[in-house]
């Protein structure tokens, strides 16, 4: 069995208590971090190392941004891609090399978007657009049992936020956003693990707002964390599973982490 664990983090250093917790506690195989805010120089490798996760990849830059993934399973550095197309550090790709050899992991830290859904009014809106674009044309291409994980700041489904209604015109739910995260879907045939394990119309959220000062009572939640795998590596799923108690930790993050696990 193979696990493989996501999580945006919202600063690896500033929550490395946590972190440290959630492995202790659930030892994933693999774990999977978005926005890391840290250069590679300044990651906490030995933090990392002494709880056993001693192969790490790092993509990091200073404040913004970036993603590392850190292992017990030793792996070798696959991809690196820059579908922002602007030099910022969004992804990173691994391949294991011991238990579920052969297996790529691509850890990808997807645009928010800004406030305002419409490219001409909003750069960065057309930015996300653009950069799931980018990623669709290489899904198109992929050839290999691979797993895509991380924060796509897209939640397609109805009952993926806490009112779709209210929310049709908020970015990260917004029509073209689904529709264009379909076409990525559809470009390699996408399996999507987490909406297979926990069926519409459930309630299935991954991040709550800082805004809130109750996120469990209000629970204005929204699925913005995926976990996507090739047809062949799908049917190996054998559990999936997101801890909505990290939410409530010490300094946690906005996001919680999501788990899947492979019979490999």
């Amino acid at each position: 069995m193979v696990s493989v664990t996501t999580w945006n983090i919202n600063s690896v250093r500033l929550r490395m208590p946590i972190v440290a917790k959630f492995l202790k506690e659930h030892a994933p195989d693999v774990l999977c971090l978005q926005e890391i805010k840290t250069e590679e120089k300044h990651f906490p490798f030995e933090a990392f190392r002494e709880l056993g996760y001693e192969h790490i990849a790092v993509h990091g830059q200073k404040g913004y941004h970036g993603v590392a993934t850190v292992s017990r399973i030793p792996f070798r550095d696959f991809s690196k891609h820059d579908w922002q197309d602007n030099g910022e550090a969004r992804h990173i790709g691994v391949e294991l090399l011991g238990p579920g050899k052969g297996m790529v992991v691509e850890n990808v830290y997807v645009p928010a978007g800004g406030d305002i859904p419409d490219r001409e009014a909003n750069l960065k809106f057309g930015q996300k657009l653009d950069f799931l674009e980018r990623m669709t044309r290489w899904a198109d291409a992929v050839d290999r049992p691979t797993l895509i994980v991380g924060d796509f700041n897209i939640a397609p489904l109805e009952s993926d936020v806490w009112n779709h209604r209210q929310l049709l015109k908020v970015v990260s739910h917004t029509p073209i956003e689904v529709d264009t995260l379909q076409r990525f879907m559809d470009a390699h045939g996408w399996r999507d693990i987490g909406r297979e394990q926990i069926l519409a119309p459930e309630r299935y959220y991954s991040w709550w707002s800082y805004r809130a000062k109750d996120w469990k009572t209000g629970d204005r939640g929204r699925r913005l964390d995926h976990m996507w795998a090739s047809p062949e590596l799908a049917k190996q799923v054998i559990g999936h599973s997101v801890l909505e108690d990290a939410r409530s930790w010490e300094k946690p993050s906005d996001h919680v982490p999501l788990t899947t696990e492979f019979d490999l």
